[in-house]
């Protein structure tokens, strides 16, 4: 499951079921989610598919080239430049790789999650188990688990020279609800943009790059264009393991709906559950990239709203549709093609 709630210094039984509240009137679940957009200068291809992938979903997706930074579109600006909503089970990722790096835990260990079961990192990301990451949380500390989110990216602008940009949050101490173990199952306390969602998801797929996101809008931009490292991350060693989870959860997880079974392109994400308190509605949020050998694309799919169809496991059915209208569009096979080309020394003359 992807979301519980409150969670004390350590895993209890009451964080492993999540309670919907009942939000009426409110934030809507369907809207007009692209009508204040400018895409003019938007991949045309990218931007189309994602429209069409959202539909009438009250929500905002984002798409980047892992490879450079570069944003291929903006769906709902407002929310992706805006002030960032609770992670929700999106935020594991980053506590796996923290507890990864810290040896807190290796891709083997297993760690009990009711009295008579354990997981391993993968299960736990597949499954979205918050009991595995509240006890990486309460083991690392909250000083330790804020110099990773940091270091990967929360709480700073993802954007470079994006003056609507907002950097979302990150807290200064534990949330008084739930404290560290409930911050690392889901993020609470913390409020992250689609933009630092997509740029932390390129990061993933490129071996761990974080690209500052440009967002070329004029023919000037376009043709200038340069990618922009923010920092390198120096976790290649680790990725291995992360991206088997992100696998894990996309073949028999939680973004199972994700998988496009007619495509020959593999993607990897993490779906995120959860209730926002700030301005009350469910979020659903889905974080991924494609395709696992030859990273084309990055994607953040975040969805509010006020039923029970806003989770994360239906913003990756909108990411496995905007996968699908891609393929069909040859977007992937290009990319396939133009990278064998660039790999072959007799052509590219290396």
């Amino acid at each position: 499951m992807s979301a519980a709630p409150a969670a004390g210094a350590a895993g209890t039984r009451s964080t492993r079921t999540h309670h919907y509240a009942r939000y009426r009137g409110g934030v809507p679940t369907f809207a007009d989610s692209s009508s204040a957009d400018n895409g003019s200068f938007d991949d045309p291809v990218v931007r189309t598919a994602a429209l069409e992938a959202l539909g009438r979903y009250n929500g905002s997706i984002v798409a980047v080239d892992p490879n450079t930074g570069r944003i291929l579109t903006v769906v709902n600006q407002k929310i992706a430049f805006g002030d960032g909503y609770i992670p929700c089970s999106t935020i594991k990722p980053t506590i796996a790789i923290a507890a990864l790096e810290e040896n807190v835990i290796t891709a083997e260990t297993m760690l009990r999650v009711t009295p008579r079961k354990y997981m391993n990192l993968t299960d736990a990301m597949a499954h979205s188990n918050n009991v595995f990451f509240e006890q990486l949380g309460v083991r690392m500390g909250f000083e330790t688990v804020s110099k990773y989110a940091r270091l990967l990216g929360l709480g700073e602008l993802a954007g470079y020279n994006l003056p609507e940009e907002h950097p979302g949050a990150f807290p200064s101490a534990p949330p008084a609800l739930g404290g560290i173990a409930r911050m690392s199952s889901f993020g609470e306390g913390i409020q992250i943009t689609p933009l630092q969602l997509a740029a932390l998801a390129a990061a993933f797929a490129n071996g761990g790059t974080l690209y500052y996101l440009q967002y070329p809008r004029t023919a000037e931009d376009v043709a200038s264009f340069a990618p922009k490292v923010k920092r390198d991350l120096n976790i290649a060693p680790i990725l291995p393991e992360i991206r088997e989870g992100m696998l894990a959860a996309v073949l028999y997880g939680t973004g199972r709906s994700s998988f496009d079974r007619d495509g020959d392109e593999t993607p990897l994400g993490k779906t995120g559950t959860c209730d926002d308190h700030t301005t009350p509605s469910h979020i659903g949020w889905f974080v991924t990239y494609a395709d696992e050998i030859h990273p084309k694309i990055a994607l953040a799919v975040l969805l509010r709203g006020n039923t029970r169809t806003v989770k994360g496991p239906m913003a990756a059915v909108i990411a496995g549709r905007m996968y699908r209208k891609l393929r069909e569009q040859n977007y992937f096979a290009a990319s396939t093609t133009a990278k064998t080309l660039l790999a072959n020394p007799l052509i590219s003359g290396k």
